[in-house]
């Protein structure tokens, strides 16, 4: 499968739920798949996704706070961890049990810190408040093999303005999935996202 950095972020998704949306997404051809870890059962979720199809997409969690949290998401089976700040415990942490770190930043002194604690790639968070520009000049000053992800406020209609900012991929949160919505709608927000990826991905 092409290796694509996008993930998908399934904040309130419930354990009922979670293999037969994951199934879909990973039929879109996404995939990273995150289930925050302030969502209904998290680790349930985490758990079964691994168990059913680890083998076929990385599952991990969003909104990890503190090693404790790290230690739990390895336990239940998961390979990447996503936090919303720049936690150099966490990160470290992250990193040492060999599992993916991927840290919320919002300035050059976070980006700096994260990749100093051996983050695997820097989540610009909000993006939309930052918006290209911001993360464009940042870019600018960064190792150019760190890569980049736009999230929050990231869809398929402005990934091209993320790319030429020097984005790698994106965090797709309400855009993907919002609670309640069906395994064949995720399914459908998953096929126009990668459309778009794959249209814009710089070669």
């Amino acid at each position: 499968m092409t290796h694509r950095h996008l993930i998908a972020i399934l904040r309130g998704i419930t354990p009922k739920e979670t293999v037969a949306v994951c199934e879909a997404l990973i039929a879109a051809g996404i995939g990273r798949i995150e289930v925050p870890l302030n969502s209904p059962e998290a680790l349930t979720s985490i758990s079964l996704a691994s168990n059913a199809l680890g083998d076929q997409a990385a599952i991990g969690a969003g909104t990890v706070l503190s090693k404790k949290q790290v230690w739990a998401v390895a336990d239940a089976g998961g390979t990447f961890i996503v936090s919303p700040d720049t936690n150099k415990a966490v990160i470290e942490e992250t990193v040492r049990i060999q599992l993916e770190s991927y840290p919320g930043v919002f300035t050059p002194s976070d980006a700096f810190k994260a990749i100093k604690a051996g983050a695997t790639g820097l989540k610009f968070f909000p993006a939309e408040v930052l918006g290209p520009k911001g993360i464009k000049a940042m870019k600018a000053v960064l190792p150019p093999e760190i890569p980049l992800y736009a999230v929050g406020g990231a869809n398929p209609d402005n990934f091209n303005e993320y790319f030429a900012a020097g984005c790698a991929g994106f965090g797709l949160g309400t855009y993907i999935y919002k609670p309640g919505m069906s395994a064949d709608e995720v399914a459908e927000r998953g096929r126009i996202a990668v459309a778009a990826y794959d249209a814009g991905k710089p070669a």
